[in-house]
């Protein structure tokens, strides 16, 4: 996404003579909204499904309800953990997909000029300020937690049969990438209401 982002805002940037700016958007760009987003898109894609799919088999099968049958409170064991992880791990694969996506924009801008690293990155974080970086983590959280909790309800309301696994896994993705996209609607507007935008 970084690389992408370059070479589609170079062309406006060199018509009105502030293509030096480029780092410094491309990385706030990253940093606020993209990164966050589209590494969250992807999460939802892989984990809602899989979560969904797991958990809907072990319904069609039968195997939540020999839990329950054997004491065990299925919830604990197969929800709680799951959701836990996915809130804990997305905020850190954000992170790792913002460096490759800020060192994806640095290829891009020596595709036409020549800039070092280190002067790459030093007019990146420069520019970024606590206000940039804190609410854009902060929301991974809530993405993380949004994509585990519908990923485990779909999983463990399933309707009977592999249909029924298959929806599950499918709506589990969809829900999840709405409500991403409504999370982060919100996270913007409470930070621009609390002025650290």
């Amino acid at each position: 996404m970084g690389l992408v982002l370059t070479m589609q805002l170079r062309p406006s940037l060199v018509l009105y003579g502030v293509e030096s700016q480029l780092p410094v958007m491309v990385g706030i760009a990253i940093v606020r909204e993209i990164g966050p987003v589209i590494t969250a898109l992807i999460f939802a894609g892989k984990i809602a499904s899989s979560m969904g799919a797991e958990l809907g088999s072990m319904k069609v099968t039968e195997q939540i309800d020999a839990m329950e049958v054997s004491g065990i409170n299925p919830f604990r064991y197969l929800v709680y953990i799951r959701i836990l992880a996915s809130t804990l791990m997305l905020p850190i694969l954000t992170i790792l997909g913002d460096a490759i996506s800020l060192f994806g924009a640095y290829i891009g801008v020596n595709i036409n000029s020549v800039t070092s690293l280190n002067l790459f990155f030093t007019q990146v974080f420069r520019n970024l300020s606590m206000g940039d970086v804190v609410p854009a983590l902060i929301k991974t959280f809530f993405f993380g937690f949004a994509v585990g909790l519908i990923g485990c309800y779909k999983g463990f309301n399933s309707n009977k049969g592999t249909r029924g696994v298959g929806s599950a896994a499918n709506s589990a993705v969809v829900l999840s990438s709405v409500l991403i996209f409504v999370i982060d609607l919100l996270a913007v507007q409470i930070t621009d209401l609390l002025g650290l935008n």
